[in-house]
């Protein structure tokens, strides 16, 4: 599997480039379309890739972030979304107001995407809005292993996981572990 690629874009014709290695293979890239100007042809260029195997041809699509590769994928996981129309997605519009209008079963927004449909943009909405609101909660509550370790003790406490949730941020770091306890039990009384 590809996963990453760092060369020299050499040319691109419409949404695809050759991108040259140092070992002087040239891999052909569906590109971002931030990277089809042609200040970059002859410049280093790294992707984030995607890598498609169909029955007669291999398919390579590049990304610029890991933020957008990621939602590729996931994009991937609704049903009649293929890697054309989800690369179509992630490169034709801004990923937090992407995300944003999916959270908000905003359809109008996607339907600005160039080949996505009514029926495909209330299918993404439909499939992606709890997976996205998840994502935000995890990502939102990064849990060291202390905090884990409070987490627990004050769920067998009998605490509600939300209350705990929303107070783990304020205890202090560097405190030891009885003391952040005790300080949570403080905080939700």
């Amino acid at each position: 599997m590809i996963g990453k690629i760092k060369g020299k874009l050499t040319e691109f014709d419409n949404n695809s480039g050759l991108v040259e290695t140092t070992s002087g293979i040239f891999y052909l890239v569906f590109l971002p379309s931030s990277f089809l100007d042609p200040s970059f042809i002859g410049k280093e260029i790294e992707l984030y890739t995607y890598l498609q195997l169909k029955e007669e041809t291999i398919v390579l699509f590049g990304f610029k972030t890991k933020e957008e590769i990621d939602f590729f994928k996931l994009l991937l996981t609704v049903s009649g979304i293929g890697p054309k129309i989800a690369f179509n997605i992630v490169n034709f519009s801004n990923l937090s107001q992407l995300k944003q209008a999916i959270k908000e079963n905003d359809p109008d927004y996607l339907n600005q995407i160039p080949g996505l449909g009514k029926k495909t943009a209330l299918k993404i909405i439909v499939e992606l809005s709890q997976k996205l609101k998840n994502e935000l909660e995890i990502k939102k509550l990064y849990l060291t292993d202390e905090d884990k370790l409070v987490f627990d003790a004050l769920i067998s406490l009998g605490f509600e996981a939300k209350i705990i949730k929303k107070i783990l941020p304020r205890l202090p770091k560097h405190s030891s572990l009885e003391e952040r306890i005790q300080q949570a039990i403080k905080m939700i009384k």
